[in-house]
Protein backbone atom coordinates (compact mmCIF):
# COMPACT_ATOMS: atom_id res chain seq x y z
CA UNK A 1 0.00 0.00 0.00
CA UNK A 2 2.90 2.19 0.04
CA UNK A 3 2.73 3.22 -3.42
CA UNK A 4 -0.33 4.20 -3.28
CA UNK A 5 -1.19 8.23 -3.28
CA UNK A 6 -2.86 9.42 0.03
CA UNK A 7 -5.99 10.18 -2.02
CA UNK A 8 -6.18 6.67 -3.27
CA UNK A 9 -5.53 5.48 0.14
CA UNK A 10 -8.36 7.55 1.89
CA UNK A 11 -11.09 6.45 -0.29
CA UNK A 12 -9.69 2.59 0.20
CA UNK A 13 -9.90 3.49 3.84
CA UNK A 14 -13.34 5.17 3.66
CA UNK A 15 -14.54 2.22 1.05
CA UNK A 16 -13.10 -0.26 3.66
CA UNK A 17 -14.53 0.83 6.35
CA UNK A 18 -17.70 1.40 4.80
CA UNK A 19 -18.28 -2.23 3.22
CA UNK A 20 -18.59 -3.56 6.50
CA UNK A 21 -20.80 -1.19 7.82
CA UNK A 22 -23.09 -2.19 4.62
CA UNK A 23 -23.03 -5.28 4.85
CA UNK A 24 -24.04 -5.42 8.71
CA UNK A 25 -26.56 -2.62 7.46
CA UNK A 26 -28.46 -5.09 4.43
CA UNK A 27 -27.78 -8.70 6.88
CA UNK A 28 -29.38 -6.78 10.21
CA UNK A 29 -32.33 -5.15 7.67
CA UNK A 30 -32.94 -8.58 6.35
CA UNK A 31 -33.01 -10.18 9.73
CA UNK A 32 -35.05 -8.05 11.28
CA UNK A 33 -37.84 -7.74 8.57
CA UNK A 34 -38.34 -11.83 8.20
CA UNK A 35 -38.37 -11.52 12.45
CA UNK A 36 -40.79 -9.31 12.65
CA UNK A 37 -42.91 -11.00 9.64
CA UNK A 38 -42.72 -13.98 11.88
CA UNK A 39 -43.50 -12.27 15.28
CA UNK A 40 -46.07 -10.29 13.51
CA UNK A 41 -47.30 -14.08 12.35
CA UNK A 42 -47.38 -15.42 15.24
CA UNK A 43 -49.52 -13.00 17.38
CA UNK A 44 -52.09 -12.41 14.49
CA UNK A 45 -52.54 -16.77 15.09
CA UNK A 46 -52.54 -16.25 19.06
CA UNK A 47 -55.24 -13.73 18.74
CA UNK A 48 -57.31 -15.85 15.79
CA UNK A 49 -57.16 -19.06 17.85
CA UNK A 50 -58.11 -17.53 20.88
CA UNK A 51 -61.49 -15.84 18.90
CA UNK A 52 -62.01 -18.99 17.55
CA UNK A 53 -62.24 -20.53 21.08
CA UNK A 54 -64.26 -18.05 22.75
CA UNK A 55 -66.88 -17.89 19.69
CA UNK A 56 -66.92 -21.67 19.29
CA UNK A 57 -67.79 -21.92 23.12
CA UNK A 58 -70.83 -19.40 22.78
CA UNK A 59 -71.55 -21.38 19.46
CA UNK A 60 -72.08 -24.49 21.95
CA UNK A 61 -73.98 -23.17 24.32
CA UNK A 62 -76.52 -21.63 21.89
CA UNK A 63 -76.92 -24.70 20.38
CA UNK A 64 -77.34 -26.70 23.27
CA UNK A 65 -79.98 -24.20 24.42
CA UNK A 66 -82.21 -24.25 20.84
CA UNK A 67 -81.63 -28.24 20.26
CA UNK A 68 -83.24 -28.34 24.48
CA UNK A 69 -85.81 -26.06 23.59
CA UNK A 70 -86.96 -27.18 19.99
CA UNK A 71 -87.13 -31.02 21.97
CA UNK A 72 -89.24 -30.19 24.99
CA UNK A 73 -91.13 -27.33 22.98
CA UNK A 74 -91.80 -28.88 19.32
CA UNK A 75 -91.27 -25.44 17.86
CA UNK A 76 -90.10 -25.02 14.16
CA UNK A 77 -88.93 -22.03 14.68
CA UNK A 78 -86.51 -22.97 17.42
CA UNK A 79 -85.41 -26.08 15.26
CA UNK A 80 -84.44 -23.07 12.09
CA UNK A 81 -82.49 -21.24 14.78
CA UNK A 82 -80.77 -24.77 15.37
CA UNK A 83 -79.49 -25.25 11.97
CA UNK A 84 -78.66 -21.71 11.72
CA UNK A 85 -76.50 -21.94 14.74
CA UNK A 86 -75.24 -25.64 13.60
CA UNK A 87 -74.43 -23.88 9.96
CA UNK A 88 -72.31 -21.01 11.92
CA UNK A 89 -70.37 -23.85 14.01
CA UNK A 90 -69.85 -25.57 11.00
CA UNK A 91 -68.26 -22.97 8.59
CA UNK A 92 -66.00 -21.49 11.59
CA UNK A 93 -64.68 -25.28 11.87
CA UNK A 94 -64.39 -25.98 8.61
CA UNK A 95 -62.46 -22.55 8.07
CA UNK A 96 -60.27 -22.57 11.22
CA UNK A 97 -59.64 -25.22 12.79
CA UNK A 98 -59.77 -27.92 10.24
CA UNK A 99 -57.44 -25.78 8.55
CA UNK A 100 -55.19 -24.58 11.24
CA UNK A 101 -51.78 -26.28 10.93
CA UNK A 102 -52.23 -28.84 13.62
CA UNK A 103 -53.26 -32.11 13.19
CA UNK A 104 -54.30 -32.66 16.68
CA UNK A 105 -56.26 -30.03 16.53
CA UNK A 106 -57.84 -31.04 13.27
CA UNK A 107 -58.47 -34.51 14.81
CA UNK A 108 -60.64 -32.95 17.01
CA UNK A 109 -62.36 -30.54 15.00
CA UNK A 110 -63.72 -33.70 13.19
CA UNK A 111 -64.36 -35.21 16.38
CA UNK A 112 -66.20 -31.90 17.11
CA UNK A 113 -68.36 -32.03 14.25
CA UNK A 114 -69.20 -35.43 13.97
CA UNK A 115 -71.01 -35.30 17.48
CA UNK A 116 -73.33 -32.12 16.04
CA UNK A 117 -74.48 -34.31 13.07
CA UNK A 118 -74.93 -36.88 15.34
CA UNK A 119 -77.24 -34.45 17.50
CA UNK A 120 -78.71 -33.19 14.35
CA UNK A 121 -80.14 -36.75 13.28
CA UNK A 122 -82.03 -37.29 16.96
CA UNK A 123 -83.92 -34.25 16.36
CA UNK A 124 -84.72 -35.09 12.61
CA UNK A 125 -86.27 -38.37 14.14
CA UNK A 126 -90.26 -38.19 13.12
CA UNK A 127 -90.68 -39.62 17.68
CA UNK A 128 -89.26 -37.01 19.56
CA UNK A 129 -89.58 -37.95 23.53
CA UNK A 130 -88.20 -37.62 26.94
CA UNK A 131 -85.46 -40.02 25.68
CA UNK A 132 -84.48 -38.29 22.77
CA UNK A 133 -83.71 -35.42 25.37
CA UNK A 134 -81.15 -38.14 27.30
CA UNK A 135 -79.64 -38.82 24.47
CA UNK A 136 -79.00 -35.40 23.00
CA UNK A 137 -77.94 -34.15 26.51
CA UNK A 138 -75.41 -36.71 26.19
CA UNK A 139 -74.19 -36.06 22.90
CA UNK A 140 -73.89 -32.78 24.20
CA UNK A 141 -71.39 -33.68 27.50
CA UNK A 142 -69.45 -35.21 24.79
CA UNK A 143 -69.33 -32.28 23.03
CA UNK A 144 -68.44 -30.40 25.70
CA UNK A 145 -65.50 -32.60 26.77
CA UNK A 146 -64.19 -31.94 22.96
CA UNK A 147 -64.89 -28.49 23.33
CA UNK A 148 -62.53 -28.32 26.57
CA UNK A 149 -59.79 -30.51 24.37
CA UNK A 150 -59.94 -28.27 21.69
CA UNK A 151 -59.31 -25.21 24.09
CA UNK A 152 -56.25 -27.33 25.74
CA UNK A 153 -54.48 -27.53 23.02
CA UNK A 154 -55.41 -24.04 21.49
CA UNK A 155 -53.43 -23.75 24.58
CA UNK A 156 -50.66 -25.80 24.33
CA UNK A 157 -50.45 -24.10 20.71
CA UNK A 158 -50.53 -20.16 21.70
CA UNK A 159 -47.81 -21.18 24.28
CA UNK A 160 -45.37 -22.96 21.39
CA UNK A 161 -46.94 -19.57 19.93
CA UNK A 162 -45.38 -17.23 22.60
CA UNK A 163 -41.62 -19.28 22.82
CA UNK A 164 -41.70 -18.79 19.27
CA UNK A 165 -42.17 -14.95 20.07
CA UNK A 166 -39.27 -15.19 22.56
CA UNK A 167 -36.87 -17.37 20.36
CA UNK A 168 -37.68 -14.79 17.27
CA UNK A 169 -36.37 -11.69 19.63
CA UNK A 170 -33.89 -13.72 21.22
CA UNK A 171 -32.46 -14.54 17.04
CA UNK A 172 -32.74 -10.64 16.25
CA UNK A 173 -30.78 -9.62 19.80
CA UNK A 174 -28.24 -12.11 18.09
CA UNK A 175 -28.15 -10.44 14.98
CA UNK A 176 -27.74 -6.98 16.36
CA UNK A 177 -24.92 -8.14 19.12
CA UNK A 178 -23.76 -9.88 15.96
CA UNK A 179 -23.86 -6.32 13.78
CA UNK A 180 -22.22 -4.55 16.61
CA UNK A 181 -19.17 -7.37 15.93
CA UNK A 182 -17.95 -4.85 12.58
CA UNK A 183 -17.15 -1.99 15.05
CA UNK A 184 -14.07 -3.73 15.83
CA UNK A 185 -13.03 -4.79 12.64
CA UNK A 186 -14.11 -1.10 11.44
CA UNK A 187 -11.92 0.26 14.07
CA UNK A 188 -8.99 -2.49 13.40
CA UNK A 189 -9.14 -0.99 9.85
CA UNK A 190 -9.15 2.35 10.67
CA UNK A 191 -6.08 1.94 13.26
CA UNK A 192 -4.16 0.47 9.99
CA UNK A 193 -5.03 3.27 7.68
CA UNK A 194 -4.74 5.97 10.24
CA UNK A 195 -0.97 4.79 10.93
CA UNK A 196 -0.12 4.20 6.94
CA UNK A 197 -1.23 7.74 6.82
CA UNK A 198 0.21 9.34 10.12
CA UNK A 199 3.83 7.16 9.99
CA UNK A 200 4.98 8.91 6.75
CA UNK A 201 3.96 12.20 7.81
CA UNK A 202 5.17 11.96 11.37
CA UNK A 203 8.88 10.64 9.61
CA UNK A 204 8.27 14.17 7.41
CA UNK A 205 7.98 16.19 10.90
CA UNK A 206 10.96 14.41 12.23
CA UNK A 207 13.04 15.47 9.21
CA UNK A 208 11.67 18.88 9.38
CA UNK A 209 11.96 19.09 13.21
CA UNK A 210 15.90 17.95 12.16
CA UNK A 211 16.14 20.87 9.67
CA UNK A 212 14.98 23.45 12.05
CA UNK A 213 17.63 22.53 14.75
CA UNK A 214 20.39 23.12 12.48
CA UNK A 215 20.80 18.98 11.36
CA UNK A 216 22.08 19.41 7.63
CA UNK A 217 24.04 16.42 7.51
CA UNK A 218 21.44 13.65 7.37
CA UNK A 219 20.07 12.64 4.39
CA UNK A 220 16.43 13.08 3.92
CA UNK A 221 15.16 9.71 2.10
CA UNK A 222 11.31 8.31 2.71
CA UNK A 223 9.46 5.62 1.16
CA UNK A 224 5.70 5.61 0.74
CA UNK A 225 2.90 7.09 -1.34
CA UNK A 226 4.48 10.00 -4.12
CA UNK A 227 3.18 12.66 -2.35
CA UNK A 228 5.52 12.01 0.57
CA UNK A 229 8.05 10.91 -1.66
CA UNK A 230 7.66 14.28 -3.69
CA UNK A 231 7.96 16.28 0.09
CA UNK A 232 11.02 13.83 1.27
CA UNK A 233 12.63 15.16 -2.30
CA UNK A 234 11.72 18.88 -2.26
CA UNK A 235 13.09 18.39 1.86
CA UNK A 236 16.42 16.90 0.74
CA UNK A 237 16.81 19.98 -2.08
CA UNK A 238 16.45 22.57 0.80
CA UNK A 239 18.56 20.54 3.34
CA UNK A 240 21.56 20.43 0.82
CA UNK A 241 21.10 24.31 0.03
CA UNK A 242 20.93 24.87 3.76
CA UNK A 243 23.89 22.94 4.09
CA UNK A 244 25.94 24.61 1.68
CA UNK A 245 24.72 28.04 2.81
CA UNK A 246 25.41 26.72 6.97
CA UNK A 247 29.20 26.09 5.29
CA UNK A 248 29.42 29.63 3.82
CA UNK A 249 28.48 31.29 6.53
CA UNK A 250 30.64 29.03 8.88
CA UNK A 251 33.63 30.37 6.35
CA UNK A 252 32.68 33.52 5.83
CA UNK A 253 32.49 34.01 9.92
CA UNK A 254 36.19 32.37 10.28
CA UNK A 255 37.84 34.19 7.98
CA UNK A 256 36.12 37.91 8.57
CA UNK A 257 37.30 37.18 12.28
CA UNK A 258 40.49 36.04 11.71
CA UNK A 259 41.10 39.05 9.15
CA UNK A 260 39.83 41.24 11.57
CA UNK A 261 41.89 39.94 14.47
CA UNK A 262 45.66 40.76 13.25
CA UNK A 263 45.33 44.22 12.39
CA UNK A 264 42.85 44.69 15.14
CA UNK A 265 45.66 43.50 17.16
CA UNK A 266 48.19 45.91 15.84
CA UNK A 267 45.64 48.49 16.14
CA UNK A 268 45.22 47.70 20.26
CA UNK A 269 49.03 47.29 20.84
CA UNK A 270 49.54 50.34 19.24
CA UNK A 271 47.25 52.10 21.50
CA UNK A 272 48.32 50.82 24.59
CA UNK A 273 51.66 52.24 23.33
CA UNK A 274 50.27 55.89 22.80
CA UNK A 275 48.21 55.23 25.87
CA UNK A 276 50.94 54.62 27.95
CA UNK A 277 52.77 57.78 26.46
CA UNK A 278 55.42 54.69 26.11
CA UNK A 279 56.41 57.10 22.28
CA UNK A 280 56.07 60.09 24.33
CA UNK A 281 54.12 62.18 26.12
CA UNK A 282 50.70 63.06 25.35
CA UNK A 283 48.83 66.16 26.22
CA UNK A 284 45.19 65.96 27.70
CA UNK A 285 42.97 66.27 24.67
CA UNK A 286 45.48 63.59 22.94
CA UNK A 287 44.90 61.16 25.99
CA UNK A 288 41.12 61.50 25.81
CA UNK A 289 41.26 60.53 22.02
CA UNK A 290 43.38 57.81 22.93
CA UNK A 291 41.31 56.26 25.53
CA UNK A 292 38.39 56.60 23.11
CA UNK A 293 40.42 54.83 20.61
CA UNK A 294 41.27 52.15 23.47
CA UNK A 295 37.83 51.70 24.52
CA UNK A 296 36.25 51.43 20.84
CA UNK A 297 39.08 48.24 19.81
CA UNK A 298 38.04 46.85 23.01
CA UNK A 299 34.27 46.46 22.23
CA UNK A 300 35.64 45.74 18.42
CA UNK A 301 37.64 42.63 20.31
CA UNK A 302 34.61 41.79 22.38
CA UNK A 303 32.13 41.68 19.20
CA UNK A 304 34.71 39.57 17.09
CA UNK A 305 34.90 36.89 19.91
CA UNK A 306 31.27 37.06 20.35
CA UNK A 307 30.87 36.34 16.19
CA UNK A 308 32.89 33.10 16.99
CA UNK A 309 30.58 31.96 19.44
CA UNK A 310 27.42 32.84 17.16
CA UNK A 311 29.83 30.93 14.82
CA UNK A 312 29.11 27.64 16.83
CA UNK A 313 25.55 27.86 16.72
CA UNK A 314 25.95 28.39 12.64
CA UNK A 315 28.13 24.46 13.06
CA UNK A 316 25.45 22.09 12.14
CA UNK A 317 28.50 19.27 12.87
CA UNK A 318 29.29 20.49 16.44
CA UNK A 319 25.67 19.38 17.47
CA UNK A 320 26.49 16.20 17.24
CA UNK A 321 29.24 16.36 19.91
CA UNK A 322 27.02 15.13 22.40
CA UNK A 323 28.51 13.25 25.86
CA UNK A 324 26.97 12.80 29.34
CA UNK A 325 28.15 15.07 32.04
CA UNK A 326 27.08 16.73 35.20
CA UNK A 327 25.63 20.25 35.19
CA UNK A 328 27.58 21.29 38.21
CA UNK A 329 31.24 21.67 36.53
CA UNK A 330 29.94 23.11 33.77
CA UNK A 331 28.48 25.46 36.20
CA UNK A 332 31.62 26.11 38.23
CA UNK A 333 33.59 25.89 35.19
CA UNK A 334 32.03 29.39 34.15
CA UNK A 335 32.03 31.00 37.50
CA UNK A 336 35.44 30.74 37.65
CA UNK A 337 35.63 32.52 34.35
CA UNK A 338 34.08 35.12 35.58
CA UNK A 339 35.32 35.36 39.52
CA UNK A 340 36.85 38.71 38.73
CA UNK A 341 33.90 40.54 37.92
CA UNK A 342 32.54 38.36 41.03
CA UNK A 343 35.18 39.30 43.31
CA UNK A 344 35.23 43.61 42.04
CA UNK A 345 31.32 43.76 42.69
CA UNK A 346 31.52 41.51 45.58
CA UNK A 347 28.77 39.54 44.41
CA UNK A 348 27.32 36.33 47.02
CA UNK A 349 26.90 33.12 45.09
CA UNK A 350 24.80 30.41 46.43
CA UNK A 351 24.05 27.33 44.33
CA UNK A 352 21.66 24.32 45.08
CA UNK A 353 22.38 21.26 42.91
CA UNK A 354 20.78 18.08 42.55
CA UNK A 355 23.14 15.58 41.24
CA UNK A 356 21.63 15.67 37.33
CA UNK A 357 23.59 14.45 34.37
CA UNK A 358 22.68 15.83 30.82
CA UNK A 359 23.72 14.30 27.31
CA UNK A 360 24.12 17.16 25.34
CA UNK A 361 26.91 18.83 24.07
CA UNK A 362 28.72 20.39 26.64
CA UNK A 363 30.46 23.36 24.90
CA UNK A 364 27.39 24.65 23.78
CA UNK A 365 25.84 24.12 27.11
CA UNK A 366 28.69 25.98 28.80
CA UNK A 367 28.10 29.06 26.13
CA UNK A 368 24.60 28.95 26.95
CA UNK A 369 25.48 29.56 30.89
CA UNK A 370 28.12 31.44 30.31
CA UNK A 371 26.12 34.26 28.44
CA UNK A 372 23.48 34.23 30.97
CA UNK A 373 25.33 34.11 34.24
CA UNK A 374 27.52 37.14 32.91
CA UNK A 375 24.23 39.01 32.45
CA UNK A 376 23.19 37.98 35.49
CA UNK A 377 26.57 39.67 36.91
CA UNK A 378 26.26 42.67 34.54
CA UNK A 379 22.70 43.42 35.67
CA UNK A 380 23.30 42.60 39.96
CA UNK A 381 23.87 45.81 41.86
CA UNK A 382 27.19 45.43 43.93
CA UNK A 383 27.16 43.64 46.99
CA UNK A 384 23.83 41.71 45.16
CA UNK A 385 23.17 37.48 45.08
CA UNK A 386 22.68 35.85 42.67
CA UNK A 387 21.22 32.36 43.10
CA UNK A 388 21.64 29.28 40.94
CA UNK A 389 19.76 26.19 41.45
CA UNK A 390 19.45 22.96 39.29
CA UNK A 391 16.94 20.07 39.44
CA UNK A 392 15.63 16.94 37.17
CA UNK A 393 12.21 17.61 36.73
CA UNK A 394 10.41 14.38 34.42
CA UNK A 395 14.05 13.37 32.67
CA UNK A 396 14.61 17.70 32.01
CA UNK A 397 16.97 19.57 33.22
CA UNK A 398 15.39 22.64 35.56
CA UNK A 399 18.56 25.28 35.92
CA UNK A 400 17.28 28.23 37.70
CA UNK A 401 19.35 31.48 38.01
CA UNK A 402 17.94 34.63 40.05
CA UNK A 403 19.69 37.82 40.60
CA UNK A 404 18.84 40.56 42.59
CA UNK A 405 19.01 43.63 39.86
CA UNK A 406 16.40 45.91 38.57
CA UNK A 407 14.99 43.79 36.75
CA UNK A 408 13.92 44.28 32.59
CA UNK A 409 11.29 46.45 31.41
CA UNK A 410 8.35 44.82 29.73
CA UNK A 411 8.42 47.11 26.84
CA UNK A 412 11.95 45.19 25.82
CA UNK A 413 11.63 42.20 26.75
CA UNK A 414 10.29 41.10 23.46
CA UNK A 415 13.42 41.92 22.10
CA UNK A 416 16.35 40.51 24.13
CA UNK A 417 16.73 38.01 22.25
CA UNK A 418 17.06 39.96 18.91
CA UNK A 419 20.65 39.93 17.37
CA UNK A 420 22.71 43.39 17.97
CA UNK A 421 19.87 44.03 20.84
CA UNK A 422 21.62 46.34 23.51
CA UNK A 423 19.13 47.43 26.39
CA UNK A 424 20.14 50.05 28.97
CA UNK A 425 23.05 48.96 30.48
CA UNK A 426 23.26 49.59 34.22
CA UNK A 427 25.36 52.02 35.93
CA UNK A 428 27.77 50.11 37.57
CA UNK A 429 28.90 47.74 34.53
CA UNK A 430 32.39 47.24 33.56
CA UNK A 431 31.42 44.27 31.53
CA UNK A 432 30.96 45.55 27.51
CA UNK A 433 28.18 43.59 25.46
CA UNK A 434 27.49 43.32 21.55
CA UNK A 435 24.34 42.01 22.08
CA UNK A 436 24.56 38.55 21.00
CA UNK A 437 24.45 36.95 23.89
CA UNK A 438 20.78 35.81 24.49
CA UNK A 439 20.48 35.37 20.38
CA UNK A 440 23.39 32.91 20.64
CA UNK A 441 20.93 31.31 23.84
CA UNK A 442 17.96 31.03 21.89
CA UNK A 443 19.47 29.65 19.25
CA UNK A 444 21.71 27.12 20.82
CA UNK A 445 18.67 25.78 23.26
CA UNK A 446 16.39 25.48 19.94
CA UNK A 447 18.86 23.05 18.65
CA UNK A 448 19.36 21.20 21.94
CA UNK A 449 15.48 20.95 22.15
CA UNK A 450 15.76 23.50 25.18
CA UNK A 451 13.28 26.29 26.32
CA UNK A 452 14.64 30.01 28.12
CA UNK A 453 12.13 31.63 30.13
CA UNK A 454 12.63 35.08 31.83
CA UNK A 455 10.40 36.18 34.48
CA UNK A 456 11.42 40.15 35.47
CA UNK A 457 9.69 43.40 36.32
CA UNK A 458 11.42 46.91 36.31
CA UNK A 459 10.85 48.78 39.77
CA UNK A 460 9.53 45.44 41.44
CA UNK A 461 13.26 45.05 43.45
CA UNK A 462 12.81 41.26 42.55
CA UNK A 463 15.40 40.83 39.91
CA UNK A 464 15.44 38.72 37.00
CA UNK A 465 14.04 34.88 37.32
CA UNK A 466 16.19 32.88 34.32
CA UNK A 467 14.83 29.18 33.78
CA UNK A 468 16.90 27.00 31.10
CA UNK A 469 15.26 23.67 30.29
CA UNK A 470 17.41 20.68 28.92
CA UNK A 471 16.13 17.72 28.07
CA UNK A 472 17.93 13.78 28.54
CA UNK A 473 18.37 14.50 31.92
CA UNK A 474 18.51 12.12 34.64
CA UNK A 475 19.85 11.92 38.75
CA UNK A 476 23.17 10.76 39.08
CA UNK A 477 22.62 6.68 39.73
CA UNK A 478 19.27 6.14 37.90
CA UNK A 479 19.61 4.01 34.98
Amino acid sequence: MGSLSIKKLIFLGFTLVALPLAIALIYSTTKVNLMSKQSSEAIFSVVALTKINRELSESQLTLERYASQYIVLKDMELKVNYLTQEQKITVLINENLILYNDDKLSQLAQQFLSIITLITQSLNTKTINDNTLEIVQAKFVTLTKISQKIHLRSDVLINNQADNIDIVAKKLNETMLNSLLTIPMILIISAIFIYLIITPLKLLISRIQSLEQGNFEQEIKLSGSPEIIEIADALEVMRLRLHALELQKSSFIRHISHELKTPLAAIREGTELLYDNSVGKLNEEQQEICYIIKDSVNKLQRLIEDLLDFNIVLDSTSLQDSEKTSIEPIVDSVLSDHKLDIKRKKLKITQNHENVSIYSNVKQVKVVLDNVISNAIKYSADHGTINITTECIDNQLQLLIKDNGSGIDDTIKEKIFDAFYQGPAPSNNHIKSSGLGLTIVKELLMRLNGDIKIESGQYNNKGTNVKITLPRAQRTGEK
